[in-house]
Formats: C-alpha cells, structure tokens, sequence
C-alpha cells in the first residue's frame, strides 16, 4: 500500500441540512487529529445531521473510535450517522459502540430520513 493510499483525504459537502464528511484513507494515531478536525469544522455549520462516511476507509485504529466518541459527546445518536467500510465495522462492533452509534452500509441509506441503520 502505497503512503498516498494510507493518508487522510476529508472532504466536507452539504446536502439540505445535513453535513456529509466523507473520509479516505487510514485513521490512526497520526491521522486521528485531522479527521477530528474535519468534524469540528462540519459542527461549525450546525448541521441537522452529521454523516461521517468512512466507507473509504481502509484502517480504523482505536484513535479513530475516540474521535467518534468524542463527536457523539457533541451530537445525540439521532443527529450522528456513520457509513462503515468493513474495516471500520469491524472496531466498531468489536467495542459494542454499534449499540451508541447509528452505521450505515451505504451514504444514500445514511442520507434517506428515516432509514433504519444496517448495525443497531
């Protein structure tokens, strides 16, 4: 794996109200401050929603979950959508935080109002 391929991309979009940040690459100890950067500054617009789609993520550390943490600190669960690539499903269900976090298969799900999340 090339070090292009490992380092953080975020990119912050809007859609109606929701803030969608999409997210590419490894999330660890290294990168974890820049992914926790991109979700304060997607809070800063006070969205309705927030959708963190790491769907292409290919390495979620135990930094990426506290940052997912500390965003939950910030947001009620109904406000936090997360879309998981395997990678980062795994962690997630490993540490039970699929029972505090909404996760999605796909962006479009997370998107649809009222969709019933893939992991509860």
């Amino acid at each position: 794996m090339s070090a292009e391929s490992r380092a953080l991309q975020v990119r912050l979009d809007r859609v109606d109200s929701t803030a969608v940040l999409t997210i590419g690459g490894e999330v660890d100890a290294v990168s974890a401050p820049q992914l926790q950067s991109g979700i304060e500054e997607a809070l800063e617009r006070a969205p309705a929603v927030l959708v963190l789609d790491l769907s292409g993520v290919g390495f979620f550390g135990s930094a990426g979950l506290s940052v997912l943490l500390l965003a939950l600190d910030k947001l009620d669960r109904d406000s936090l959508r997360v879309v998981a690539s395997p990678q980062v499903r795994r962690p997630i269900e490993v540490t039970g935080l699929d029972g505090m976090l909404d996760v999605f298969e796909t962006l479009s799900a997370a998107l649809r109002s009222g969709e019933t999340p893939s992991i509860a």
